[in-house]
């Protein structure tokens, strides 16, 4: 898989927009205030698809044993998981979710 590959579909997250937007609402992220306005803008002109959260994949966030103390990245294990996606992470505690991961 090469994320540039213009066969390549790539989806973003709309937990990551959560994410983002929390950590930039604590303060945590304020260089991210242009991409929170022009998010959308910009993932279409990289033809980058947006993933919505459905309700069985918060079904399987939550049913998942593993110990994992981030809800938000249950729910992109869960999403990639159940839409057979991979999930680039550079998060070692996600490779023991039960999805394909890169890097």
């Amino acid at each position: 898989m090469w994320l540039g590959d213009p066969d390549q579909q790539v989806y973003v997250s709309s937990v990551s927009a959560w994410e983002i937007a929390t950590k930039y609402r604590l303060g945590r992220l304020p260089s991210a205030e242009v991409l929170l306005q022009e998010a959308c803008k910009l993932l279409q002109a990289q033809g980058l698809l947006t993933l919505p959260v459905s309700w069985r994949h918060g079904l399987r966030a939550g049913s998942y044993a593993l110990a994992h103390r981030d809800p938000l990245d249950r729910l992109l294990a869960a999403q990639a998981e159940l839409d057979d996606l991979t999930l680039v992470t550079l998060d070692p505690s996600l490779a023991a979710f039960p999805c394909r991961r890169l890097w």
